[in-house]
């Protein structure tokens, strides 16, 4: 996430409600607002491959799989996310419309315009929800995935699964998923590929037309 152009000064509901009238999605943190702007496919496919893993493995259980659509509500940081990849095990989130709040599992594809943000600013706020037990981090260049365990408050175990690692384990949900199924279809990037100079991910969404005073 960058930092934005201008304050547009929204509220929690003030957003939602403007949200609700846009095109595109926007992320909201403390007052500011913020346009997404589409993935590249290496990073729709990662995140389509968990989002599969996990359905198929959950399914007939009380937890239940999101992908980035719907909206994440952290309400001690003022804040609302689209996380690539969700699980929540909560009935209270399962009879939600507009966001949910009670996510056991957040996964996010670090792309080289947001990584810093993921891994800092909204892993501070993800920290906060109550019910997390996990956050994922998938680097697709790296083909690593990293994970965060809630230990005891404030701390956090870290498991890092390279690319030999064979399986990677969601201790939260008591399941594996292969490298080889993360990462399946995913091409290799060359270096241009690496190279995001905000176009992928999110960008600022302050100049939003019709955004400021609604």
């Amino acid at each position: 996430m960058n930092s934005p152009a201008e304050h547009i000064g929204f509220d929690a509901e003030h957003y939602l409600a403007w949200e609700e009238a846009q095109d595109e999605k926007h992320e909201y943190l403390r007052g500011e607002v913020f346009a997404m702007v589409g993935a590249r496919r290496n990073h729709v496919v990662v995140a389509g491959n968990l989002f599969a893993a996990f359905k198929q493995r959950l399914r007939g259980g009380p937890c239940q799989a999101y992908i980035s659509d719907l909206r994440l509500r952290v309400e001690a940081a003022d804040a609302f996310f689209y996380p690539d990849v969700m699980v929540s095990c909560d009935a209270r989130d399962h009879a939600a419309t507009r966001f949910i709040e009670h996510p056991t599992l957040i996964v996010e594809v670090l792309s080289d315009s947001t990584a810093a943000f993921d891994r800092g600013d909204k892993f501070a706020a993800y920290r906060t929800l109550p019910a997390l037990q996990e956050y994922i981090l998938v680097d697709i260049p790296a083909r690593r995935v990293e994970s965060f365990r809630r230990a005891t408050d404030p701390e956090w175990l870290f498991h890092a699964y390279p690319a030999d690692s064979g399986e990677c384990r969601i201790a939260c949900l008591d399941l594996s998923v292969s490298h080889d199924e993360i990462f399946e279809n995913a091409s290799p990037e060359s270096p241009e590929d690496s190279t995001e100079p905000d176009q992928s991910g999110k960008k600022s969404a302050a100049a939003a037309s019709g955004a400021e005073g609604k």
